[in-house]
């Protein structure tokens, strides 16, 4: 019946067709390579699990940027292994506006680190760091992106980048020298309220201030950045806020959490000496520092072993059912004595245990709520409290639930 139809119906047929085989063979090696270019990044599409799985030698940020164009899967595991950025830059992660709502979860053993021996300039001060912060989160992050279970360190006090222009935020969201230098291995900028959970922030330096974390929401404090069962270990810091600082017109909660062996003023305050006047410069700063018009919400919290526990100068700041224990640790310049907590306002200190040099360094807390220089906690590995006094105070570790249930291949 074919061969009786006009000539022309015939090539009019037969052209379709070919074209029809060539659209598809096009789109075949088109697929291919986005396949192949997902290889290559580490980043596969678990269907199943409704989320992307990121390999080690694979690339999380691609991982990120893959859930941040799929409207349903808005989940991104990490698998075991040590991830380290490939070049120079501001972050080795970054959460922008567009990855709004992404849970980013450790599967397993998992580390994040600022260092990459291979790339770093071995004379530089900064070696073997190569980024500023570890994980960034900028403007246009609400409560609902999540980061959980993963170990960030690494950070070593290198900076690249100044003024309006970054790679890793939005022009239009004004750039302070604290954006660059802050936050070695967390930095939260402008309107950035994450939710951060099990992350242990261990082995950063950054100068000036908060070598851990640094909250910086430029006075938009409509909502918290909130840490949960997190642990803040051995960082260090030129001037303040040795694990975490707030800058001014910043808020942050903090829930279980574990502040050890931190230590500040390891250097000149040269920001102080430049503006006008050195901050805290007798007895120096604390292992958090909550900077003007700053609030923190600190609940069962534990601060022990550090160059000192907290300095506050925020306003409405809460810590409840915390212990301040011993926070005497050697290491920074200045001269004053070790204390627990220097806070202008203590009226939100209560149903804490506090012990140490000096344990309420302005006599501004209640001691008719707190107990001052209670028994030894007697503190055993993971800085639980054994005596019966503290069993509804101060931190406790927290198993990591989910690593069985995210830890298919």
């Amino acid at each position: 019946m074919l061969l009786s139809l006009p000539r022309a119906s015939l090539i009019s047929m037969r052209r379709r067709a070919f074209l029809r085989v060539a659209a598809a063979v096009a789109v075949v090696p088109c697929r291919g390579v986005a396949q192949r270019r997902e290889a290559l990044d580490g980043v596969t599409l678990d269907a199943a699990a409704r989320a992307y799985r990121v390999h080690p030698g694979g690339s999380i940020q691609a991982g990120l940027e893959a859930a941040a164009k799929d409207p349903a899967n808005k989940t991104v595991y990490v698998h075991a292994g040590t991830y380290q950025p490939r070049a120079h830059g501001q972050a080795l992660i970054w959460f922008n506006r567009r990855h709004d709502g992404i849970t980013l979860e450790a599967v397993g053993e998992v580390v994040l680190t600022a260092a990459n021996p291979a790339v770093a300039d071995k004379k530089a001060a900064s070696f073997p760091a190569i980024v500023n912060h570890v994980v960034y989160f900028g403007d246009g992050i609400s409560p609902k992106t999540v980061l959980r279970g993963f170990r960030i360190t690494g950070a070593n006090n290198y900076t690249t980048g100044t003024g309006r222009i970054s790679p890793i935020e939005s022009d239009d969201v004004p750039k302070t020298p604290f954006f660059y230098l802050d936050g070695g291995g967390i930095k939260i900028y402008a309107r950035s309220w994450p939710t951060i959970e099990r992350v242990e922030v261990v082995g950063n330096w950054t100068s000036p201030c908060g070598a851990g974390v640094s909250v910086e929401h430029l006075g938009q404090m409509l909502d918290a950045a909130v840490f949960r069962d997190c642990i803040f270990r051995d960082n260090r810091t030129q001037v303040t806020g040795a694990a975490f600082d707030l800058l001014h017109g910043s808020r942050a909660t903090l829930d279980n959490c574990l502040f050890v062996g931190n230590i500040a003023n390891v250097g000149v305050d040269y920001i102080g000496l430049l503006t006008g006047g050195e901050y805290h410069a007798e007895h120096g700063s604390g292992a958090m520092s909550v900077f003007e018009k700053s609030r923190a919400e600190v609940t069962r919290c534990t601060f022990t072993g550090n160059w000192a526990g907290v300095d506050d100068n925020g306003t409405g700041s809460t810590y409840v059912k915390s212990i301040f224990w011993n926070n005497t640790l050697k290491g920074g310049i200045s001269t004053g004595a070790r204390y627990e907590i220097d806070i202008t306002s203590g009226g939100g200190v209560r149903e804490s245990f506090i012990h140490g040099e000096t344990n309420d360094l302005r006599g501004t807390i209640d001691r008719a709520v707190n107990t001052f220089d209670g028994p030894d906690p007697r503190f055993d590995a993971q800085f639980v409290p054994q005596a019966p006094e503290y069993r509804a105070v101060g931190y406790r570790p927290v198993a990591a639930a989910s690593r069985a249930r995210t830890s298919l291949p």
